[in-house]
């Protein structure tokens, strides 16, 4: 007996597709810029720029920030990953808003309040940003262009993150099962 569906029911992107889909963007990125895709090089540009703002003296003084404009000749906002993540936002901004899907609520298990939902959503963002730090590039960066080039780098990377996850996800299961 097949199920029928609620008139409420998402319809969502097959994952399958979306994977296709994901592995011909990288590829095009590759091709089309010489490197692949990365969202921690945009925040980096933006905490340079927030920086200089705020204290120039600092930057001045500072071996990470005199390092990092040695190596871009213009403006840090200009860079092309600032422009890529601003289209992501903003396609999935549209994509929620075509779909239905655009709401201000903290989706989270019946087990836990949304302030705790939020304060594990701040702590993980935190971390994943200093191991991004660590480790010279986020996910996409380091695992999926890296392997979208065949560098065993990017499958190691691949293999660490899905191992790490795999290893916590018992211990965190509550937040987000039923």
């Amino acid at each position: 007996m097949e199920k029928e569906k609620s008139p409420k029911a998402k319809k969502y992107l097959n994952p399958y597709i979306g994977g296709v889909l994901l592995g011909i963007v990288l590829l095009a990125a590759n091709f089309v810029s010489g490197r692949g895709l990365g969202a921690s090089g945009a925040m980096k540009s933006v905490v340079v720029t927030t920086v200089q703002a705020v204290a120039p003296k600092h930057v001045e003084n500072t071996k990470f920030y005199n390092e990092y404009e040695e190596g871009h000749s213009s403006h840090p906002m200009k860079s092309w990953l600032v422009f890529q993540v601003l289209g992501v936002l903003v396609g999935g901004f549209l994509s929620g808003t075509f779909a239905g899907r655009l709401k201000l609520k903290v989706e989270h298990s019946p087990r836990i309040t949304s302030r705790r939902r939020l304060i594990f959503a701040l702590l993980g963002g935190i971390l994943f940003g200093f191991g991004s730090q660590l480790g010279r590039g986020c996910t996409s960066g380091s695992a999926l262009s890296g392997m979208a080039v065949l560098s065993l780098g990017g499958f190691i990377t691949m293999a660490a993150i899905f191992g790490t996850a795999y290893a916590f996800a018992y211990f965190l299961r509550k937040n987000w099962i039923q």
